[in-house]
């Protein structure tokens, strides 16, 4: 006979083992509505944010040609596993990154962009924020849950020339080795060279 304390630990572990199946299906991405490596990445703009603050422009993808650019959609601000993915990508900025030199970071969510611009500041996260909350963004990648309206958590590094070098479909933010591949990915599209689809 199970006492109180472990029958409610009986009862939460059967209620995450419910929802954690629906989470990981509503995370991944119809991979055929997805840009595929080698493909320009569509355009888009957005309201942006800083740790630093609101931007006065929008963001326009196409401003940042020249440049290799991490494209990091996720589902929402201040949640679990995004904060464990921004401050990951925040403590190994120059090291994933190098350090913003010639790569641009731009993180993109549903959320309003001055909750944005807060988490941005409170942990003092390094990378830019663009506020996708229309969808219209995530529609135009591939990566909008459109039944709970959020981005899914799927990453794309594009090369100087606005081409998609790689993709992570989704980018398991729990798994090191997704950081490892994130790594290589940005120090080959810096190199002109093409690292494929996870």
């Amino acid at each position: 006979m199970l006492n109180p304390v472990n029958l409610r630990r009986a009862f939460a572990a059967a209620a995450a083992m419910a929802i954690v199946p629906a989470i990981a299906v509503a995370q991944t991405p119809d991979t055929a509505a997805v840009p595929k490596v080698g493909q320009q990445a569509p355009d888009f703009s957005g309201p942006a944010s800083t740790r630093y603050g609101l931007l006065k422009d929008q963001l326009h993808l196409s401003d940042l040609k020249g440049k290799t650019v991490v494209l990091a959609f996720f589902p929402r601000s201040r949640t679990k596993g995004c904060t464990v993915q921004m401050e990951s990508y925040r403590d190994r900025y120059a090291t994933l990154f190098n350090g913003g030199k010639g790569i641009v970071v731009v993180s993109i969510s549903t959320d309003a962009d001055t909750m944005q611009q807060s988490w941005a500041r409170d942990a003092n996260f390094p990378m830019v924020f663009v506020s996708d909350s229309s969808g219209a963004i995530g529609k135009k990648y591939g990566v909008i849950d459109e039944k709970n309206h959020y981005d899914t958590r799927v990453a794309f590094v594009l090369t100087p020339d606005g081409k998609i070098a790689y993709r992570a479909m989704p980018f398991k933010e729990l798994t090191e080795t997704a950081y490892g591949e994130l790594g290589s990915a940005v120090a080959s599209a810096s190199h002109g060279t093409s690292a494929g689809t996870h």
